[in-house]
């Protein structure tokens, strides 16, 4: 299952903003370069939070176009949307995540 494409905007420009949130995330806050983004996250990855204890896990922005994973990011923005401070939250047990991210790689 892909993204559910927004009338408005099509499924690239919804990944662009994506990965333009999660890399503007905690930019107020230490552990970040001159561009804003985080130091302990290498380039082509991304954060995100998983599972009730919001463990954060870093991922290869590849992830994005796997239809399992866009299925979890749709979950996402049907349970959280996209528009918070919280960091790109994934719905799902931590278990499941790292199973699905095994077999992905």
């Amino acid at each position: 299952m892909a993204i559910r494409k927004s009338p408005k905007l099509p499924q690239t420009s919804v990944l662009k903003q994506i990965l333009k949130r999660c890399s503007s995330l905690g930019k107020k806050h230490g552990g970040y370069d001159e561009d804003g983004l985080p130091l302990d996250v290498p380039k082509g990855h991304f954060a995100v939070y998983v599972g009730e204890n919001r463990s954060r896990h870093i991922v290869p922005i590849s992830f994005l176009t796997h239809p399992k994973f866009q299925c979890l990011l749709h979950r996402a923005e049907e349970e959280f949307g996209f528009d918070h401070n919280m960091g790109l939250t994934i719905p799902c047990k931590e278990a499941d995540f790292r199973s699905l991210t095994s077999m992905i790689r």
